[in-house]
């Protein structure tokens, strides 16, 4: 690996793990920051650029490896009269998330972390991603709201699947999950 590309890795990493031990230190300080309605009301003090700053939480939230719905379920609560437009940038803040960490896991060194750290779990998913329901597995994975998208996208970004079928299926399952997420609060809440 030439020197500039060692350089950048380590700052990324280290940029990765500041943002990793704070989010945690804050959340072991203040677990209750964190719930959605905090969330909201944290969002709701920047009216002029509120939809950037969401924006920008979700799409940088991969790589804290904290789960996208206390974020779509806060942007429910403070535009609940926008369903939609929480939905729409919601989901192209996931998918953001989603390409930053199948483009740059090799460079982070993900991929050398969780080879190491769980190299089973990487190799049942890396079977299941290189199996013709790839695509399928990838969508499911990505719906479902015990298992983290983040997982399955280090994993794609390894093996380099092939990119547009990669995001056209984190796609699919998180429009479904988030539109649950989106609609379903608004009429609980509503």
């Amino acid at each position: 690996m030439k020197t500039g590309t060692k350089i950048i890795r380590y700052f990324f990493v280290a940029v990765w793990i500041l943002v990793i031990v704070g989010g945690i230190a804050a959340y072991l300080r203040d677990p209750s920051r964190f719930a959605p309605e905090n969330i909201a009301a944290f969002l709701n003090e920047f009216q002029g650029p509120i939809w950037l700053i969401y924006l920008f939480l979700s799409a940088v939230r991969g790589f804290t490896l904290l789960p996208s719905t206390p974020l779509v379920i806060a942007g429910t609560l403070l535009f609940p009269e926008q369903p939609w437009t929480v939905l729409a940038i919601s989901i192209f803040g996931i998918l953001i998330s989603s390409s930053m960490i199948y483009w740059f896991s090799d460079l982070l060194g993900f991929d050398e972390y969780f080879e190491s750290k769980k190299p089973l779990h990487v190799e049942k998913i890396r079977k299941r991603l290189e199996h013709p329901f790839g695509l399928a597995f990838v969508a499911l994975w990505a719906f479902f709201p015990l298992v983290p998208t983040d997982a399955v996208c280090y994993v794609a970004g390894t093996i380099r699947m092939h990119f547009l079928k990669f995001i056209i299926a984190v796609f699919v399952g998180e429009l479904v999950l988030c539109s649950i997420y989106v609609f379903a609060a608004g009429r609980i809440l509503g």
